[in-house]
């Protein structure tokens, strides 16, 4: 497992901690000996594609699922193998879970009835609840009466009522439009940011891992892949899967020069010398991966100059709105794609000749994923 370089948490910060988690279904693998820690009212999203395991691993915290080995804690006490309802665990689904012959009060009283709170008390914590999610005027109405994006509102609303220690959301914007996606994203965001509750995400989206994130879990084959900030994750990823699944990046194969306090100088085919950051020592003529991602690169005018710099004839210009993406093909069919504001690139042309740069602090030596030999 790579994780990010921050601090050990003290076991009072700590809300839950897996370690070395495992589960089977056959011969297949779903989590293969994962070890994490989530910190107290912390936003953690559990992002990968399908089949990584994340859902699993999900799964497992909530006790929808008996791990082979390994061990769940939940706020200092071992859980792994106890039943759901004692956990202290709230859940948002994808597909809602509302029972559809209850009101929405109802639905959302649900939580605080099994628990036997007094009436009255049921009644204050609903209305507080339904005004969080900024519906105070559906209390009455049955689920079928409601779009997809207010029953995922009222969802989150039961989630949250109780108070639990931990919620747990599946997916539960996958079933949306994006712009309604969008702004739910950004209404969980401030209700997290506004309750403090320590929320574990799962999605398979990288935008939205990206916006509402305070961490990253990016998984892969039932593995973790590295952990970190959704910064951490984008501009310094640890190796070829991190930085080919968060967003789109320019990865080229060069060879090592030399290494020297915390620099290394590279070759790369048709550019020649690159420095760029270098954290652990490459013998001379070592084979690695050098990324950038597309915004870091700068078209130049004669004039400019970087650390960086290439050459090359571009191949295509696509202009999407407020960015104009660039394909500048740098000899032997090796493309570098620069990404700038549209105003930027403006009065570039497909077979015209093209200088680029970026600096020193913009590149990434990359290594091979956890699951790759």
């Amino acid at each position: 497992m790579v994780v990010s370089g921050e601090d050990v948490l003290s076991d009072s910060k700590i809300k839950l901690k897996i370690q070395t988690l495992r589960k089977t279904y056959g011969d297949v693998v779903a989590l293969d000996n994962v070890s994490m820690e989530m910190r107290d009212g912390e936003f953690l999203t559990l992002l990968g594609p399908s089949g990584s395991g994340k859902s699993t691993l999900l799964w497992a915290v909530a006790g929808l699922n008996d791990p082979d080995g390994g061990e769940v804690w939940i706020d200092g006490k071992e859980a792994t193998h106890t039943p759901p309802p004692e956990r202290d665990i709230g859940m948002v689904f994808q597909n809602y879970a509302l029972f559809p012959h209850m009101t929405v009060a109802e639905n959302i009283s649900f939580p605080l009835e099994m628990r036997k709170v007094p009436a009255a008390a049921r009644a204050a914590a609903v209305n507080e609840a339904l005004g969080m999610v900024k519906l105070p005027g559906v209390s009455s109405r049955y689920p079928k009466q409601l779009s997809g994006g207010q029953q995922q509102r009222i969802a989150l609303a039961r989630a949250l009522v109780y108070n639990p220690s931990i919620v747990l959301m599946d997916e539960p914007l996958g079933a949306l439009d994006k712009k309604l996606r969008d702004h739910l994203q950004l209404e969980i965001k401030h209700i997290h940011e506004k309750l403090g509750t320590t929320v574990l995400y799962v999605t398979h989206d990288q935008e939205e891992a990206m916006v509402m994130s305070d961490r990253i879990c990016l998984m892969n084959a039932g593995r973790i892949e590295q952990i970190g900030s959704p910064e951490e994750l984008y501009f310094h990823p640890t190796n070829v899967f991190v930085a080919d699944f968060l967003g789109e990046s320019n990865m080229i194969e060069g060879r090592v020069l030399t290494t020297s306090s915390g620099t290394a100088t590279i070759e790369i085919p048709n550019v020649g010398k690159v420095t760029t950051p270098c954290n652990k020592s490459y013998p001379a003529g070592a084979e690695i991966i050098h990324m950038t991602r597309p915004e870091s690169i700068d078209l130049l005018t004669p004039d400019e100059r970087r650390s960086n710099e290439a050459t090359g004839l571009a191949k295509e210009v696509i202009m999407s709105g407020t960015v104009t993406k660039v394909f500048v093909d740098i000899g032997d069919g090796r493309i570098i794609q620069v990404t700038q504001l549209t105003q930027a690139t403006k009065g570039h042309f497909v077979g015209e000749k093209v200088r680029l740069g970026w600096n020193e602090t913009s590149g990434v030596i990359l290594t091979k994923c956890s699951t790759e030999k």
